[in-house]
């Protein structure tokens, strides 16, 4: 499996994203910031704001294609229907209880086994959850994972319910558009791959 080894903090100056919307809590230093001269071209903005999502999600090229064909299938806007997507892939589900600290996190707990899905063991990260899925931790790793929710308190989206004594959580509704939490334009992404 390939793996992206970009450096985050670089690729996030180049994107325009905060990393706290990956999960990394300190900012870069102020110092490696330099203005573009250059003007970018139409195309080039497109691109960028592919390679912003594709960065967010840690979804390489391939798997990213794939997923834009399946979001053009589906009945309305395709730009949401790709970001409602991606949201509600298991391993950013996982990032969004709180379990992980960063979605790369959240993917090695699951390629790990660490999470039931539905009361079996799933390691694959790419599922696409659906309404009445249930979550829950396998015992080996709970009071890991609990102490990390509770120094993280990171909010669960309205999309998801949460328990907190038993630490299983169930998808309640498909995520929406607003609860995208990065500035993204998702009709350059339909643009770019509708030439």
């Amino acid at each position: 499996m390939a793996i992206a080894r970009t450096p985050v903090f670089k690729r996030c100056s180049y994107l325009g994203l905060d990393p706290i919307v990956l999960g990394y809590t300190h900012k870069p230093s102020i110092r490696r910031k330099k203005p573009s001269r250059r003007k970018v071209s139409e195309y080039g903005l497109q691109l960028k704001e592919k390679q912003k999502v594709r960065f967010v999600y840690g979804v390489l090229e391939k798997q990213f294609k794939l997923t834009y064909q399946r979001a053009e299938k589906m009945q309305g806007v395709t730009g949401a229907n790709l970001l409602m997507l991606l949201e509600s892939r298991f391993d950013n589900v996982v990032y969004r209880l709180g379990f992980a600290v960063t979605r790369i996190q959240a993917r090695q707990l699951v390629n790990h086994g660490h999470i039931k899905l539905n009361g079996k063991r799933v390691d694959i990260p790419s599922v696409t959850l659906k309404i009445g899925d249930e979550i829950e931790l396998m015992d080996s790793i709970k009071q890991v994972v609990k102490l990390r929710k509770l120094a993280n308190s990171r909010a669960v989206p309205s999309w998801l319910s949460f328990d907190g004594e038993t630490f299983t959580a169930k998808v309640v509704s498909s995520p929406t558009r607003k609860d995208i939490d990065f500035d993204v334009k998702e009709s350059a992404i339909v643009e770019l791959y509708s030439k």
